[in-house]
């Protein structure tokens, strides 16, 4: 397929592999996790249906991506640990992040009737990430450590805290009560005034929860004679351990200093130096349009076993659409977004400062939300078609200078939706036609815009310029100045308020669109 005049802005992707032997981490967070589970009405100080669903989402994700082979996890957050040998993703930090984030989150979504039955999911959830990459098994360690004792720490204090609140106490009296407390205090409180033994609190609870990949034996099938074969199996296994950075747990587990490494000694106390590396955050540039494109993940595959319609399945694309609403409802600082088949870009404002502009936290919050709406709302666009398995989206955020380059990047993608779609139409018919896929893309090889649609126009009897907007230009989504509805390019008389977020079908290679929408980007 011919490139375009504004394929040059590829050249603002900037690379961010972990290079190795550098371990990799992902760390995911609820975002806004305090007011999901207040909605939720979820048990304080902790829920253990909720712990259960995060523990079975981290599950899923062992299971969908072999190179992770420890996971650890307390109230809303879990972190992943990839084998050292990895190269997942070449090991670009923004595109894996981004996809545990998106896989987490569309399993939490699928699984929450599982663990609440009775309760309906209000909205959809999502999970900030980051990459901590480890230089060594001794950082893992103590990365291990900090988060492990992070999670004693604070069940401590919210189980102090929550037993006080239902004594009466405000949560100010609370607060007051529990200011400089030690750990001992903290039990005797519990015990003196509660009748609560700390250390007989459910261990998922205290300690976190342990999962990681070892060889078990399992009945794979029975022989003729009805005996059952066994094979061992690389499987996740779930344990709970006051220290799971303990030399002792670590190094009487094969499969884990085998992909890892030894722990050689005990640590106790994690030096302050460490917690700041595991905190440090990558910040995008200031003052610079920041595009976030995230992309469907083995889509080509998804789109197979949900038998979407080729070249184009409208439903798909409208529940795409939908979901890029939904972000950009979350997020005010996104002023536009662009989509096309299984990708959307999403552009944030000059000015913004959305999580104080550290590039992870935005990748993923976008990745995840978009992902959970996409399973959330799956039944209101295909409410014949079950979902087979949970859907999963990388992303990246790339700085653009100007305006003139961020316009040409939007451009760019349009004009690559315009080759994309003419191609996969010319394609689709051919194949329906009875050509195999091999003869079909021979057939097109070289062919040139003009020869593509008059292939259209005499073999099939279709004009490729009266095909639905949605197909040939993209989508884009934005906030409205006017108070009229625009729907596939058409003025439909509906009002709007002012400021509602809108899907159009429009060219926007074009400048005279952003003249006449100069508010959408507020450039001046």
């Amino acid at each position: 397929m011919a490139n375009s005049k504004y394929e040059y802005v590829k050249s603002f992707e900037l690379e961010d592999e972990v290079m190795l032997p550098n371990l990799i981490v992902v760390r995911i967070d609820g975002r806004d996790f305090s007011r999901f589970s207040q909605v939720h009405e979820f048990e304080k100080p902790n829920d253990e249906a909720a712990l259960n669903l995060m523990n079975s989402c981290s599950s899923a994700v062992l299971e969908e991506f072999p190179d992770i082979i420890f996971a650890y996890g307390y109230s809303d957050e879990y972190s992943f640990v990839f084998k050292k040998t990895s190269r997942f993703y070449l090991r670009r930090a923004s595109k894996i992040l981004s996809l545990v984030a998106s896989f987490f989150a569309a399993v939490y979504v699928t699984k929450w009737k599982e663990f609440f039955p009775q309760r309906k999911l209000e909205y959809a959830p999502s999970f900030t990430s980051k990459v901590v990459s480890c230089a060594s098994v001794e950082v893992l360690q103590a990365y291990l450590a900090w988060r492990q004792q992070d999670c004693h720490a604070n069940n401590q204090y919210e189980t102090c805290f929550w037993m006080l609140l239902k004594s009466g106490k405000t949560i100010s009296e609370a607060q007051e009560v529990l200011k400089g407390t030690q750990k001992q205090q903290k039990n005797e409180l519990l015990f003196q005034k509660f009748g609560i033994n700390y250390k007989t609190l459910p261990e998922m609870c205290r300690q976190g929860s342990c999962l990681f990949k070892t060889k078990v034996e399992e009945t794979v099938k029975h022989d003729e004679n009805g005996n059952p074969i066994k094979r061992l199996r690389r499987k996740a296994v779930f344990v709970h351990s006051e220290n799971i950075a303990a030399r002792s747990f670590w190094n009487e587990h094969a499969s884990l200093y085998n992909d890892l490494g030894h722990f050689t000694k005990d640590i106790g106390r994690v030096e302050p130096d460490f917690v700041r590396s595991f905190q440090f955050e990558n910040k995008l540039l200031p003052l610079t349009w920041v595009v976030v494109r995230i992309d469907g993940c083995h889509f080509h595959r998804f789109s197979d076993v949900h038998e979407f319609e080729k070249p184009n399945d409208e439903q798909a694309l409208k529940l795409m659409n939908s979901c890029a609403v939904a972000v950009l409802e979350e997020f005010e600082d996104i002023h536009f977004a662009y989509g096309v088949s299984d990708e959307y870009s999403f552009v944030l404002k000059r000015e913004s400062e959305l999580y104080k502009r550290q590039s992870s936290k935005i990748i993923s919050a976008i990745a995840s939300l978009f992902t959970s709406t996409y399973v959330l709302k799956w039944g209101d666009f295909f409410p014949q078609k079950e979902l087979k398995y949970p859907p999963s989206f990388d992303g990246r955020a790339v700085c653009y200078p100007t305006y003139k380059i961020l316009l040409d990047y939007l451009a760019w993608r349009q004009v690559d939706c315009h080759i994309n779609n003419q191609y996969n139409t010319c394609f689709w018919m051919l194949v329906k036609s009875g050509k195999t896929k091999t003869q079909s893309q021979d057939y097109l090889k070289g062919t040139q815009t003009r020869e593509k649609n008059e292939l259209l126009s005499r073999q099939f009897g279709i004009e490729y310029s009266t095909l639905p907007l949605i197909f040939r230009m993209g989508s884009s989504v934005y906030r409205s100045k006017e108070a009229v509805s625009v729907e596939n390019g058409v003025d439909s008389g509906k009002k709007l308020k002012r400021g509602e977020v809108v899907v159009d079908h429009c060219n926007i290679i074009e400048r005279g669109f952003w003249e006449e929408n100069p508010h959408i980007l507020s450039y001046s």
